[in-house]
């Protein structure tokens, strides 16, 4: 089927002439009715993707529409779509327009756009991150389903993890980039930005598939089994956050959530990691930014905004042995970095170390610019693939990302990780206010039963992960399950003279309660009695009744004990009164 020929727009609206930038400068065009395939009509098949709305970064090309690439001077009229938005389009998803980014795809930041700096979902004074700025944008803020960034500097990852969202940077070469517009060709790739890790993976079943045209496809296998339930990933050993403490201290939470989840964090050498980043912008690699745009750039030099023109103009500054030079030196560093994954399943990293307001980076651009990429440049160089899935909301507002970094092919595995842990933070879609709904099977994995002999039990308190207590259960190797509270029948109260302190949960008449947060855990059958063995008077195990009405085994206090104990239900759990009693003492 010529798919071309099938592109319809729907309605009676021309599109073409609804060209403009947005108040919020995320939509570079919209379209005035959605884009379709019009095979749709046609057959009652079901499609895949039908329903569901997208928008694809302004490097992208679709038929009909301008390609700007974010230069005005540079825009011109696309007769053919993108081979990843036809396929798209082929399953039954709606476009409805392509989105700002950093000019060129040049920039980590989302300010580097003559249509204007598209603001971060939570708080416009500050960035979006690039150069997908405002495909990230028209997700997290809900006015399409999903998006297609591209990614070649972590510019799928860096929008993600600031605007509480997922960004899929899947294994180079297994979505078509045939009809982007390059900004390192050898090492771009498609990304994909949802706002869950389900939804994401349902777009790259659609969007993967060997592309013969495109010099860089690749035919690639995935792995099929899921990481192990014990699993290793490294983590660096020189953490650089710029002075963000917030920053540190929830990537800190978010290692103690792995290993809650049977993980086990490595220190690992960062340097090669590190050194190889560096050659992206500072070795002849550069040189291929230049030869995306060459005759365009030649010819107009001038209307390329800075730093974008600096940064393009100087790859013209080196010759065919310097690039040489510096494949070899990233062949090394890669050989380096390979011999630091024995005994590893995955890496796990911040997705940006920090925020920074528009009026900071459009003050200091090349170096703010640089720190925002501080763990995403060399994954593409090292042929990695990387999952950004939200993490934890900061106390001023903003949100906190991590990245989930896998070899080649490791795609499903990370998915099936990544969406467990972002189930456990119990944050919401985006900045939509709307909870996460259950997750999906990833299906390019094998699925694997539940282990036998196992059984499961909430805590409140002392028990919860990074609370003294939680090492009894890490101890007799409990995995974290999922984030969630007990039906609204239970007041808690903290107990007097316990150490470490601890609460008691008491179930009471229906109305006189509240929903208490809670932690399930998964712990080996033949561990638990131990488990409980330790646990002291007034304390005890009994059957919870959780928000979504199913049961679990639980911690409760005798009625007894809790004469002279103070009533905390208020505070909606343990964690809470804890923060309260640190926000006291300061």
């Amino acid at each position: 089927m010529n798919t071309e020929s099938t592109l319809v727009y729907t309605g009676e609206a021309d599109p073409a002439t609804q060209v403009f930038a947005d108040p919020d400068c995320a939509w570079i065009q919209r379209l005035a009715v959605p884009l379709v395939d019009a095979a749709l009509t046609a057959t009652s098949a079901p499609k895949p993707l039908a329903g569901l709305r997208f928008a694809v970064k302004d490097n992208v090309d679709v038929v009909g529409l301008t390609t700007t690439a974010g230069c005005p001077s540079f825009a011109f009229d696309a007769d053919a779509s993108a081979q990843v938005v036809q396929r798209l389009l082929q399953d039954g998803a709606a476009l409805f327009g392509k989105t700002n980014l950093d000019q060129f795809a040049c920039g980590l930041n989302g300010t580097r756009s003559p249509y204007g700096a598209v603001p971060n979902a939570f708080n416009p004074a500050y960035v979006s991150g690039g150069s997908s700025s405002g495909s990230a944008y028209v997700v997290a803020s809900g006015q399409v389903d999903f998006s297609l960034g591209t990614d070649t500097a972590g510019s799928g990852r860096v929008p993600a993890g600031l605007n509480n969202i997922v960004g899929l940077k899947p294994s180079r070469g297994l979505v078509s980039t045939r009809g982007v517009l390059p900004a390192a060709q050898s090492v771009d790739c498609v990304s994909i930005f949802a706002c869950t890790v389900a939804k994401a993976v349902q777009v790259l079943e659609s969007a993967m598939a060997h592309d013969p045209l495109d010099a860089y496809s690749r035919q690639l296998t995935l792995a099929s089994e899921a990481f192990p339930v014990s699993f290793k990933f490294g983590v660096p050993d020189q953490l650089e956050f710029f002075g963000d403490t917030l920053a540190e201290a929830a990537f800190g939470e978010a290692v103690l959530r792995l290993q809650g989840m049977g993980g086990t964090a490595v220190e690992l050498d960062f340097a090669p990691f590190k050194q190889a980043a560096q050659l992206l912008y500072g070795s002849a690699l550069v040189a291929e930014r230049y030869a995306a745009i060459r005759p365009f750039f030649d010819k107009h030099e001038a209307e390329v905004i800075e730093p974008v023109r600096s940064i393009i103009a100087e790859g013209r500054q080196y010759s065919a042995a310097d690039l040489f030079d510096a494949q070899t030196q990233l062949k090394l560093l890669g050989q380096r970095a390979d011999a630091l994954w024995h005994g590893l399943d995955l890496l796990v990293v911040p997705t940006a170390p920090t925020h920074y307001s528009v009026a900071s980076m459009l003050q200091i651009p090349v170096e703010l610019n640089r720190r925002l990429g501080e763990y995403t440049n060399f994954v593409n160089l090292l042929d990695y693939a990387a999952l950004s899935v939200p993490s934890a909301m900061r106390s001023d507002g903003l949100p906190f990302g991590i990245t989930l970094i896998g070899r080649c092919g490791s795609d499903w595995q990370l998915a099936e990780l990544g969406q467990r842990y972002h189930h456990l933070t119990g944050l919401t879609q985006g900045a939509t206010g709307v909870p996460l709904p259950a997750p999906q099977p990833i299906k390019g994995l094998t699925a694997k039963p539940r282990a036998q002999g196992r059984v499961r039990v909430a805590v409140v308190g002392a028990h919860l992960s990074g609370m003294p207590l939680n090492s009894q259960l890490t101890e007799r190797g409990a995995t974290l399950v999922r984030v969630t509270s007990t039906a609204a029948d239970y007041r808690l109260y903290a107990l007097p003279g316990t150490t470490p302190p601890k609460p008691g949960l008491l179930r009471v008449a229906v109305g006189q309660g509240s929903a208490i947060a809670l932690e399930v855990w998964d712990m080996p059958l033949q561990h638990y009695g131990s488990f409980v063995a330790m646990i002291p008077a007034p304390l005890g195990i009994g059957t919870l009744t959780l928000a979504d009405g199913s049961s679990v085994q639980g911690f409760v206090c005798d009625a007894e004990a809790l004469r002279d104990a103070k009533d905390i239900t208020h505070l909606g759990g343990w964690r809470a009164y804890i923060a309260s009693l640190q926000a006291t003492n300061a």
